[in-house]
């Protein structure tokens, strides 16, 4: 098997985001999917911080060998290190039927209606728009040229 993380290294760009059924479907709840696991992705290829305190020795030398780990308040604390996705939950199966066993097409509907409702798109800057139209007027000169 071989190890496409060294592929994707300098990867900017992962084609199909948000894409379905071989580019013939666009959704917007699988754009967010995708944005949480790009995200996830560059995350990881930043690296892992290693340390005493990442790799919580001395918090493994208190639980001691052969008890629970995981509940340790280290390893909550550093459970985001590797990855810190926005729609996938990492609650513990119990708690999340409690809050409403949302699967993820749920949470992610409800990010596309959230942001379609309440997004604001900054304005671009003058100075930066007049530059803007200078490319497309100088292009349209030369194209009418051409003709």
């Amino acid at each position: 098997m071989t190890n496409l993380l060294p592929a994707l290294a300098g990867a900017n760009t992962v084609f199909g985001a948000g894409v379905l059924e071989l580019g013939m479907t666009f959704s917007m709840e699988q754009l967010v999917l995708d944005n949480d696991m790009i995200s996830m992705t560059k995350k990881v290829m930043q690296g892992i911080p290693i340390s005493e305190e990442t790799l919580s020795v001395e918090a493994i030398q208190q639980v001691g060998i052969g008890k629970n780990f995981l509940a340790h308040k280290t390893t909550r604390k550093n459970i985001d290190l590797p990855s810190s996705p926005k729609l996938i939950d990492r609650m513990m199966y119990g708690d999340w039927q409690m809050a409403g066993a949302k699967d993820i097409a749920t949470v992610a509907h409800e990010k596309v209606v959230d942001v379609m409702k309440n997004h604001e798109v900054a304005p671009i800057d003058a100075d930066l728009l007049k530059d803007m139209q200078a490319i497309v007027d100088k292009a349209d000169k030369a194209f009418r040229a051409s003709m």
